[in-house]
C-alpha cells in the first residue's frame, strides 16, 4: 500500500488501546512511527504503517468485531479534515456519498466501499477481501461503524436501514443493533447495508454548494500531494516496461500491487490518469523507439506490443500519433 494518509487514525487507535491497558510502544512496534509523530497534525504515513499498528492492537486485544464497533464510533466527520467538511456541505446525501467514495483514499478505511442501486433499493457494499484475515473482523466492524457515524452526523440522526448483512460469524447482536438500528444477518458471503434509494436524494441540513466545491478542490489537491509521495502511476509504468508484450490486465496488475482493481482505478484517477492511458503511453513509447531503430519489422513490433493483429497495431498507432507506423518510420529515416 503506497497511499499516504494522515496519522490521525493511528493517534486515535493508540489512545483507544491505552485505555485498554496497551502501552504506546506496543502499538507502534515495527510500524516505523515514533511517539512524537503522533502529535504532529501535518504528519502523513503509509496505509501499511497503520495496518502494522492495527495488527499490534489486535494481537494485544484480539481480532474482535465488538472492539472494532467501539473504535469506529470515534471517527467523527471532523476527524477526516477537509474530506469531512466536503461531505457535510454537500447539497444531497447522494452527492455526499459520491464525493466520499471518489476521495475515499483521504479517509482511514481499509475496506473497498462502493454504492449500487437496484430497483428502489440502494446498497452500500463493504468489501474486505483485501484485508488480512488476522485483522479482518476488527477492521470490517471498525469501518462499518465509522460509516454509520458519518451518516449520523450528516443528518443529525440515523438513516433507517432495510437490512444489514455481515461477513462475520454469528454472535450476540446487541452491540450491532445499538449502532446500526437493526439486527444484522451474520455468516453472509459479503457485507452490505441496504436502504431505500430515495433517501439518497434527501437534502443535507448543512448544505452549502460553494463550500462543497471549494472543499472538493482541496480534496483533489491533497490527494495529488499524497500520491506524489508514492505515485501509483509510476509503479504501474515501471511494471509495464519490465516485460513488453506480456502486459497484465488491470485485475492482474492490481493483484501484483496488493490492492483491488477498484482501488487501483480510483488511485490512478486521482493522479489524473487511467490504466488504459498508461498502457497506451508505454506502448506508444516502445513503438516509437523500435520504429526509430529500424531493426524490427512492423509485424514484430506489433507482436511485442501484445497486439493480436498488425491491423490493430496500425489503428492504435494512428490514434496515438495521427499517422501510420510506416509513415512514422519513413519520416524518421528521412530526418
Amino acid at each position: 500500500m503506497t497511499v499516504q494518509r494522515a496519522i490521525t487514525s493511528v493517534r486515535m487507535q493508540v489512545a483507544f488501546a491505552e485505555e485498554q491497558g496497551v502501552p504506546v510502544a506496543v502499538c507502534l512496534q515495527d510500524s516505523g512511527i515514533h511517539p512524537e509523530m503522533l502529535g504532529r497534525a501535518d504528519c502523513t504515513i503509509e496505509a501499511g504503517q497503520e495496518l502494522t499498528v492495527v495488527r499490534n492492537l489486535c494481537r494485544a486485544l484480539g481480532n474482535d468485531a465488538e472492539l472494532g464497533l467501539a473504535m469506529g464510533q470515534r471517527y467523527h466527520l471532523s476527524s477526516y479534515g477537509v474530506w469531512g467538511f466536503a461531505l457535510l456541505s454537500s447539497p444531497t446525501f447522494r452527492q455526499a456519498v459520491e464525493l466520499g467514495l471518489r476521495y475515499l483514499d483521504l479517509t482511514f478505511a481499509f475496506l473497498d466501499i462502493s454504492l449500487q442501486e437496484q430497483g428502489g433499493d440502494a446498497m452500500l457494499i463493504l468489501d474486505d477481501s483485501g484485508v488480512p484475515e488476522e485483522v479482518r473482523e476488527y477492521l470490517l466492524a471498525r469501518d462499518a461503524s465509522a460509516v454509520m457515524m458519518i451518516q449520523d452526523e450528516l443528518f443529525a440522526g440515523r438513516i433507517p436501514l432495510s437490512s444489514l448483512e455481515m461477513r462475520l460469524p454469528a454472535r450476540p447482536a446487541a452491540s450491532f443493533e445499538a449502532i446500526f438500528g437493526l439486527v444484522p444477518q451474520f455468516d453472509r458471503p459479503r457485507s452490505q447495508a441496504r436502504f431505500v434509494a430515495g433517501l439518497l436524494d434527501m437534502p443535507l441540513p448543512q448544505a452549502n454548494p460553494v463550500t462543497a466545491r471549494l472543499c472538493e478542490e482541496q480534496c483533489h489537491q491533497l490527494l495529488v500531494q499524497r500520491y506524489r509521495k508514492g505515485s501509483v502511476a509510476a509503479r504501474v509504468r515501471r511494471r509495464l516496461l519490465q516485460q513488453p508484450g506480456r502486459f497484465p490486465d488491470m485485475e492482474a496488475m492490481a493483484e501484483e500491487l496488493a490492492i483491488t482493481s477498484r482501488t487501483l482505478r480510483r488511485q490512478l484517477a486521482a493522479e489524473g490518469t487511467s490504466y488504459r492511458a498508461l498502457l497506451d503511453e508505454v506502448r506508444r513509447m516502445l513503438a516509437e523507439q523500435w520504429l526509430s531503430l529500424g531493426i524490427l519489422s512492423l509485424a514484430e513490433i506489433s507482436e511485442r506490443l501484445g497486439f493480436s493483429e498488425l491491423a490493430n497495431f496500425n489503428h492504435a498507432f494512428r490514434r496515438w500519433t495521427g499517422q501510420t507506423p510506416g509513415r512514422f518510420r519513413r519520416e524518421r529515416k528521412g530526418g
